[in-house]
């Protein structure tokens, strides 16, 4: 084998070791044994949960999703999570699911899961779902009852019931705890505040309108 040739073999082994630890890096934490029920108890911080000694049958049950929740928030929607901290035996499955309560009108406010990617069946009513591309292409779509939309990882996106009548949705996310971030709330509620000169400039209003919105969503 020549010079040339040994380099690019290092190269290409390179590359693959490089692959192999981002892929491993970015995805929920991997099975190693049959169950690792998490122990939500131990303050022991790592990239998960650390394993119970003991666990039940009670650990892999969820009944909170069963019936709905009354939307009766400023925005007219509700979400009841079914994640690892609900369901403890969901630790390393790399799963979890929602369910969204929708008033008439209610809206799902935009926002972004960065450690899953989401699919949404309507259980019953209309929803009008979409997402936002990185090149600021909407993506949207009317789902009616039986029917899924499908949300990117680390993508805003919404759902809102134009409809007369209630809706509901699951959803169903690709990590034990896909986490969420409301795009309005952590831009003007966050804290400590992100400062007045950098939302004026961004949204082109005045210091203002920037103090509005804050003092509504705070």
């Amino acid at each position: 084998m020549d010079a040339a040739a040994g380099k690019l073999s290092v190269v290409v082994v390179m590359v693959l070791v490089i692959a192999t630890i981002s892929n491993s890096v970015s995805a929920d934490p991997d099975m190693l044994q049959d169950v690792c029920v998490a122990d939500l108890n131990n303050a022991v911080k790592m990239n998960g949960f650390a394993c119970k000694a003991n666990f039940s049958a009670s650990d892999f049950f969820f009944a909170g999703l069963a019936m709905p929740k009354l939307a009766n928030n400023t925005l007219g929607a509700i979400v009841t999570q079914a994640n690892v901290t609900q369901i403890p035996g969901l630790n390393t499955l790399g799963i979890s699911m929602a369910r969204i309560d929708f008033a008439p009108g209610g809206l799902n406010q935009p926002h972004e899961h960065p450690r899953a990617s989401e699919m949404l069946f309507v259980l019953y009513g209309e929803l009008d779902a979409g997402f936002i591309t990185t090149t600021n292409v909407l993506v949207s779509k009317t789902i009616k009852q039986g029917e899924i939309f499908t949300f990117p990882r680390g993508l805003v996106h919404f759902q809102i019931n134009n409809g007369k009548g209630p809706a509901a949705a699951i959803a169903a996310f690709s990590s034990q705890y896909p986490g969420r971030q409301d795009t309005a709330i952590a831009l003007f509620a966050s804290t400590p505040r992100v400062p007045n000169s950098v939302l004026s400039k961004a949204f082109q209003i005045s210091y203002q309108e920037v103090d509005a919105i804050k003092s509504k969503l705070a």
